[in-house]
C-alpha cells in the first residue's frame, strides 16, 4: 500500500490528507524471503531477527519487484528454463508498467517515467498482437493469467481539416471537368462498338439465310 500526501487549501488553513493507493505488491506476504536468500540451505537455522531482516518486511521496492516479476513469469512460462519467450516478455513488461502507473499516481508530472511507461505499453501491445495472430490459445491464457484487457486497435481515420476539404473539392472538380472532356470521345467509341456489333449480327443472319438446307 502506497500513501500519497494531498494538500487541501482553504481561506483559513491548509489541510493535509493521506490517501492510500493500492499497489500490485500488496499481495506479497511480509514473511516471504528475498529472492537472493530464498534457496539458501542455512536460512532455516537463523534466528527470527535475521530472518526478519532477510524477509520482504525490510525489503526495498526493487527487491519486491523482483519477487513480483518472478511470480508473473511463473504463471505464463512454457518450461522451467523458459526465460525469453513472448509470454515471459509480456509478464516482465506488465510488472514494470504497473509499477510506473503507481509511481505516476503520486508524481503525475514525471514526464520521463510516463514516456518509459508508454514505450513499454506499446512494446507489450506488439507482443500481444503477434501472439494473437500466431498462437491464439497462448494469447488468451497470457491475458487471463496476467489480468490484461486487450483492445483491438481502432481503424484508421483521417483527420478532417479545412485544407483537406478544399483539396478534396478541387480534386472532384478536376475529375468532373476531365469526364466532360472525355464524354464526346466515349460516346463516339460507344456508337462505333454498337455499329460493329450490329454489322456482325446482320452478317451472321445473312450467312444463315444463304446456307443451303
Amino acid at each position: 500500500m502506497i500513501r500519497a500526501l494531498t494538500l487541501y487549501c482553504s481561506s483559513s488553513n491548509v489541510n493535509l490528507l493521506f490517501v492510500d493507493i493500492p499497489s500490485h505488491l500488496d499481495d506479497l506476504p511480509p514473511t516471504m524471503l528475498k529472492k537472493d536468500y530464498a534457496n539458501v540451505p542455512i536460512i532455516d537455522s537463523v534466528d527470527d531477527v535475521v530472518r526478519r531482516l532477510l524477509s520482504l518486511e525490510m525489503a526495498s521496492q526493487k527487491e519486491k519487484m523482483k519477487i513480483k516479476t518472478q511470480q508473473l513469469v511463473e504463471k505464463v512460462r512454457r518450461s522451467p528454463n523458459d526465460n525469453g519467450s513472448f509470454e515471459v516478455q509480456v509478464a516482465m513488461l506488465t510488472a514494470k508498467i504497473r509499477t510506473y502507473e503507481e509511481h505516476l499516481q503520486q508524481h503525475p508530472k514525471d514526464k520521463s517515467n510516463r514516456r518509459r511507461m508508454l514505450m513499454d505499453i506499446d512494446r507489450r501491445k506488439k507482443l500481444l498482437t503477434y501472439l494473437r495472430r500466431v498462437r491464439y490459445d497462448t494469447f488468451e491464457n497470457t491475458c487471463k493469467q496476467l489480468n490484461i484487457k486487450y483492445t483491438l486497435p481502432a481503424p484508421y481515420r483521417r483527420r478532417i481539416t479545412k485544407r483537406w476539404l478544399v483539396k478534396k473539392a478541387f480534386c472532384l472538380k478536376v475529375f468532373q471537368e476531365v469526364q466532360k472532356l472525355k464524354a464526346p470521345e466515349k460516346l463516339k467509341q460507344r456508337r462505333e462498338q454498337r455499329a460493329r456489333a450490329r454489322a456482325a449480327k446482320e452478317e451472321k443472319q445473312a450467312q444463315c439465310e444463304g446456307t443451303p438446307v
